[in-house]
């Protein structure tokens, strides 16, 4: 069984007991008020020992300069849905062909501090391809191994006060990049849904 089927398999398999989720950024929202839909496409390396692909957005950018991300935005009306928009900022931002993607499916909605309602998309790619950052969006490109990522004891929760508030996150340390904030919150929530180990 190829790696696309077996998270495919795990993405759409009943739980014995439902996994818990992290919703949001923060939890005053008003859920019955739409956030600006987004997509980010979460790319794991076809290889024996699975990486997804990050970036680290540059510090010129208004919005989260210096943080590390997936390679993602707004949905726009062009676009086939969260799929469509996924890949189309994958290959806009990292040159990621987007014929080169096996799409596995959508995972969990998460809304971001920002007012985004961010779909994760799940995909896999050949390994080692060739990627190249856009110059005025993404500083760098690098791979995580996916069993890294998945490991609960690499979930570090912290706090920060933000707006006057208390606010509770995530953080996962991958030698000098710090993944924090909604990428690291999607990627908790993936592991969970998962139950699976690469």
């Amino acid at each position: 069984m190829n790696l696309a089927d077996r998270l495919r398999i795990a993405l759409d398999s009943a739980h014995p007991h439902a996994p818990i989720l992290l919703a949001g950024d923060h939890f005053d929202f008003d859920p019955a008020i739409a956030g600006n839909p987004a997509a980010v496409l979460i790319a794991v390396t076809d290889r024996p020992e699975p990486g997804v692909i990050l970036t680290l957005r540059t510090e010129s950018l208004r919005r989260h300069p210096g943080q590390v991300a997936f390679p993602g935005g707004r949905i726009d009306a062009e676009d086939a849905g969260p799929i469509g928009a996924a890949l189309r900022e994958a290959e806009e931002e990292i040159a990621l062909p987007s014929h080169l993607v096996e799409v596995v499916g959508t995972a969990d909605l998460y809304r971001t501090v920002t007012g985004y309602e961010v779909t994760p998309v799940l995909g896999v790619v050949p390994p080692d391809l060739t990627l190249v950052p856009a110059e005025a969006e993404v500083a760098a490109v690098f791979e995580v191994p996916l069993a890294f990522l998945f490991d609960t004891a690499n979930h570090v929760e912290a706090t920060a006060h933000y707006q006057g508030k208390e606010r509770r996150y995530y953080e996962i340390l991958w030698g000098e990049r710090r993944i924090w904030g909604a990428t690291a919150a999607m990627i908790v929530n993936l592991s969970r849904r998962l139950g699976w180990t690469a």
